[in-house]
């Protein structure tokens, strides 16, 4: 049973605000908590303006310790958690009583000036024959660095960026990840805790990756196209195997005995075509093809090899890499806490999903520790989320994925127009409203059929979170199910996240259906991520706004009700 109120947010159009009455709201944690709480909401307004420069003017002025104690009463006391594991327990514990889960991230950043965070990125995302002149950087553009992008957080507001250092700056992120993997563990049932593959090593390989995987999926696209497929959607695409090596072979590729050991029964099944999902397949270090591995350069027309060429040390700094990842999701399964893994710019995303199935392959075995997370302001999320439900299934791993319209979009923009390529954003706000509704809608149809899959609807959008809670409606989805949570940050649109924490407190157990990016670190450490708190996005403030109105009227309704405080059933 959904219940009255259940039903009410389901159904009321555009009104979750109807669903408050008599639901906690930031307010909740006290009467001197509830004045700071909103007080510190109107401030999130007020302070979008001067950045950190605010921060540290006041810090100045006021010393170190009543500036923490100012920030910890307010602004900082917000949106952030607390500055270590035990004192973040108290608002997860108050949280889960609401059916408020949440997402730990350690929010601990750099603070670089642009010039610093520029040099680093340059260093970083340049191979080292590229430096020496030894090595044309023979990538695509969207996979090539620029000086005028450099500064990764210039444009991004509502992300965290991470700028690599050295291979111990990796070493003790990941340190900081084990143990905000253990505090998730530690402080509730099926946690969640945050990553960002970036932070785990040299970025330049999730470019060289990326353009890998790119112009190999190019590759594909253009053979279907010369077999009359142009217009199918991409998980619908199938190539005919003796059209196909017909084709390799005119390339010079291989020889005809070596093109057909790739595509026998064994590895392709006897269907006699082969989809992407075949196609990306022979990637794998398992086939022969690895050391073939060539695709047209869009430029020149030319076969070019696929593999990058790295040095002993590069090879030695991806490998790590990719141990960082194992052992964290390792440390995930071991504590029972999911993996969350955050997506970031376009030109690193086709390596970091990529990254992710590999590690959904061999974790998520009987339910899903590894979520990957598609941002819906891609003109191909859709594609990118069917190809992957379909791999699940063929495979027999389970699906876990975050759905979010995505955070790097007037960078992505800005970007694709200096450097010459086309533009990876949809073309307008509604595009993007209606492709995060289309994957959603694949992704809820999906759970209906398997009870082994889920999604988490990460929006601030009260018209996505009602589609969705309708959806679920329609087609059986229970929020105490568990396949189905929502997700907002910490401080942000609370007259939604509460309101769907109650969906899910039945009969005196919780069960997680919404879940809160919780934030934590000492208070120094984290004005970056304060800073970028009070510069988010405008529908977010208007989100803001629309609190502090709820907030003020929920307050006055206790004063003249003389009813306080609000205690979970």
């Amino acid at each position: 049973m959904w219940g009255v109120q259940g039903c009410a947010a389901a159904c009321a159009s555009r009104g979750l605000h109807q669903h408050t009455r008599g639901v906690p709201q930031p307010a909740e944690l006290g009467a001197g908590a509830q004045l700071a709480s909103a007080a510190a909401v109107c401030v999130a307004g007020a302070a979008s303006a001067p950045r950190a420069g605010l921060f540290q003017v006041a810090r100045k002025l006021l010393g170190q310790r009543m500036f923490e104690g100012l920030m910890k009463m307010t602004f900082y006391g917000h949106f952030v958690a607390g500055e270590d594991q035990e004192s973040i327990r108290p608002l997860i514990r108050h949280n889960k009583a609401f059916g408020v889960g949440f997402i730990l991230d350690y929010g601990v950043e750099e603070d670089l000036s642009p010039e610093e965070a520029e040099r680093k990125d340059m260093e970083s995302c340049t191979s080292e024959a590229e430096r020496d002149g030894s090595g044309a950087n023979k990538r695509e553009k969207q996979y090539q660095v620029h000086p005028a992008f450099g500064d990764r957080r210039d444009g991004v507001i509502s992300a965290r960026t991470y700028f690599y250092a050295n291979e111990a700056k990796c070493d003790n992120y990941m340190e900081n990840l084990l143990q905000c993997i253990e505090a998730s563990g530690g402080a509730s049932d099926g946690g969640f805790s945050a990553i960002k593959l970036t932070a785990l090593g040299r970025p330049q390989f999730l470019l060289q990756f990326s353009d890998m995987l790119t112009r190999w999926r190019q590759f594909f696209h253009q053979m279907a196209a010369e077999q009359g497929q142009a217009g199918r959607a991409a998980v619908d695409r199938k190539l005919e195997v003796a059209v196909l090596q017909e084709s390799i072979e005119k390339m010079g590729i291989a020889s005809r005995a070596e093109i057909e050991g790739w595509f026998t029964p064994e590895t392709l099944g006897v269907s006699g075509t082969v989809d992407l999902l075949d196609w990306n397949s022979l990637m794998d270090s398992r086939t022969q093809l690895s050391r073939h591995l060539v695709a047209p350069n869009v430029q020149t027309g030319q076969l070019e090899p696929l593999l990058p060429w790295l040095t002993e040390e590069e090879e030695q700094q991806m490998k790590r890499m990719l141990q960082r990842m194992d052992i964290l999701a390792k440390k995930a399964k071991e504590a029972g806490v999911r993996l969350m893994i955050d997506a970031e710019q376009s030109y690193f995303q086709p390596a970091i999903s990529r990254l992710t199935l590999e590690m959904q392959r061999r974790f998520n075995v009987d339910k899903p520790f590894i979520f990957n997370t598609f941002q819906c302001y891609l003109k191909d999320a859709y594609d990118n989320v069917t190809m992957d439900m379909e791999l699940a299934r063929r495979e027999g791993w389970c699906f876990g994925a975050k759905l979010v319209r995505g955070a790097y979009m007037d960078q992505e923009r800005a970007r694709a127009v200096e450097i010459g390529y086309e533009d990876p954003i949809n073309p307008t706000y509604e595009a993007t409203n209606a492709m995060y509704h289309r994957c959603l809608n694949y992704v809820l149809e999906e759970l209906k059929r398997s009870t082994r899959a889920e999604v988490m609807v990460a929006s601030h959008n009260e018209d996505t979170v009602h589609f969705t809670l309708c959806r679920m409606k329609e087609l059986g989805l229970h929020p105490a199910d568990g396949q189905v949570c929502f997700g907002q940050l910490l401080g942000m649109c609370d007259q939604i996240s509460f309101p769907l924490g109650e969906l899910v407190v039945l009969g005196g157990s919780v069960v997680a259906g919404h879940t809160m990016y919780v934030p934590y670190g000492p208070v120094t450490e984290v004005l970056p991520y304060l800073s970028r708190r009070a510069l988010e996005n405008s529908s977010i403030m208007k989100g803001a706004q629309r609190e502090r109105q709820l907030l003020w009227q929920e307050l006055c309704r206790r004063l003249r009700t003389g009813n306080l405080f609000h205690r979970p059933a």
